[in-house]
């Protein structure tokens, strides 16, 4: 059993590789050919904080307008957050105050969010400076890394130092860990599990 369920979400366009930060996390190889997420994906990991068992739920949401306001609903309860986009498609950095709106008026009021420029592999095709993320990050108040999905690079340190500031917060009571299982809402979308299996949700 864990001491600690921290709900974990992963938001962001179309295209800018959540579902690879996921499975990178979880321990799985990159996918070059991995689907588009439709609705949700779920994964998660144990960590050791403090000497504290803490289990993160991560729940990889779908970037396609079309399921925007339904994957609005898993916000909820979510105390840390990556919010992502593609260092080489500016239309995904344009996009990112949109999705933070969005958390920020359905999520915790005190939630972690870290912005992610993911794609740091391929600085040749950049189109987003990082100095410009870092800008967004200090405007916001956001945690900001770059990362690589497809090298691994700073995937763990994003969930894991994220991770850390909730125990810090928590600790001081700046967050609630209000986050528990309970029988999900029916909602017509479906919810693939990491181990490729796909189910309608509820």
């Amino acid at each position: 059993s864990s001491d600690h369920v921290f709900k974990y979400v992963i938001i962001g366009d179309r295209g800018v590789g959540k579902s690879n930060l996921l499975l990178r996390f979880i321990g799985k190889p990159f996918d070059s050919i991995h689907p588009s997420t439709l609705g949700i994906e779920f994964g998660f990991r144990n960590l050791e904080i403090d000497r504290k068992k803490v289990k993160l739920h991560v729940w990889d949401t779908c970037g396609q307008e079309r399921f925007r306001s339904l994957v609005g609903s898993y916000y909820r309860h979510a105390i840390g957050a990556l919010l992502v986009y593609d260092i080489t498609s500016r239309e995904s950095f344009y996009h990112l105050e949109h999705w933070l709106t969005d958390l920020q008026r359905l999520g915790d009021p005190d939630i972690v969010i870290v912005l992610i420029g993911n794609k740091s592999d391929l600085e040749a095709d950049r189109e987003v400076r990082k100095e410009e993320g870092e800008a967004f990050a200090r405007e916001f108040g956001l945690i900001f890394m770059e990362i690589s999905a497809k090298t691994n690079e700073y995937v763990e340190e994003a969930f894991v130092n994220s991770a850390h500031e909730i125990y810090r917060k928590l600790n001081f009571g700046i967050i609630k860990e209000i986050y528990v299982k309970k029988k999900k809402k029916k909602m017509n979308i479906i919810i693939r599990s990491i181990s490729g299996k796909e189910k309608a949700c509820c």
